[in-house]
């Protein structure tokens, strides 16, 4: 059974149910999330043929410190880096080193930034030079995935409305959905209740209400949807190596939708702009 309770009385832990938050944590989210689309925007302009994912991880690590905020996946779980990089065929968790980028890659960069207890979580697709169309396309596909399934948000309504929002849109573009991946509950914890399905049935799932607040991140690929995670226990790839894609969105419930704390307020959120 599911149950709801108040975020202000909730124990600082997951404990499997879905916190509801009041004004007063929409706007600390405002502005954690703000910051984490301000640093998503300045890497646009760094992402280049010749530039190593490290060096965009020193840049995430040094914006957060210069506006008072610590990337979460530092020291998370073991994991050593201030942002995820994920290129081409890595699905998620792709970790930051020292190789540089290719004209015609594709990059996933995740980053989320806790600021003043909230967590800000988005991340974006950005091509490097220039890439294929396929690639353009696959862009293209994810970001309208993510999109319509932030459509389907609406207080009343089930998660798996935007499960299924998406993976009817992504298998008629003859691309399929990651099921090993989904979107989670945030707020004050990084990882919280609901898991946010991106395939399924508007049936399942659960009851959508006011004061919600979660991640909606697809991982699309454009050949078969299966993935493994490499020795290194964090970098998942395609199984088939075809190329992947994902975006992703914090999004708070209200009394009649939705919320997206991370948009860009430059635009810069969206496939098809020049790295």
């Amino acid at each position: 059974m599911v149950t709801y309770l108040d975020a202000d009385t909730a124990p600082l832990r997951n404990t499997g149910q879905i916190r509801l938050y009041g004004a007063d944590a929409f706007e600390g989210m405002r502005k954690a999330c703000a910051l984490t689309s301000q640093c998503l925007d300045q890497l646009a302009a760094i992402v280049a043929p010749g530039v190593t994912t490290n060096t965009i991880d020193r840049f995430v690590f040094e914006f957060g410190m210069d506006n008072g905020a610590l990337p979460a996946t530092l020291n998370y779980r073991g994991y050593t880096k201030s942002t995820c990089t994920s290129i081409n065929h890595v699905v998620c968790h792709g970790i930051p080193d020292d190789k540089p980028l290719r004209d015609g890659d594709i990059v996933n960069i995740d980053v989320t930034y806790i600021l003043d207890g909230w967590h800000g979580d988005s991340s974006r697709m950005y091509p490097v030079g220039t890439v294929k169309r396929a690639a353009e396309r696959l862009m293209e596909v994810t970001h309208e995935c993510l999109m319509r399934g932030i459509a389907a948000i609406k207080p009343g309504v089930r998660t798996g409305a935007i499960g299924a929002a998406i993976q009817t849109y992504a298998e008629a573009e003859r691309c399929s959905v990651v099921r090993d991946f989904c979107g989670h509950g945030v707020g004050l914890l990084f990882h919280d209740a609901p898991n946010i399905l991106h395939y399924g049935t508007p049936n399942e799932g659960v009851e959508m209400r006011e004061g919600m607040i979660f991640t909606v991140e697809p991982m699309i690929n454009l050949g078969r949807p299966h993935v493994k995670v490499l020795s290194d226990g964090w970098t998942a790839v395609t199984r088939d190596r075809s190329l992947s894609a994902q975006y992703e969105h914090t999004i708070g419930v209200t009394k009649d939708g939705c919320e997206i704390f991370t948009l860009s307020r430059n635009g810069l959120d969206r496939p098809g702009l020049p790295s």
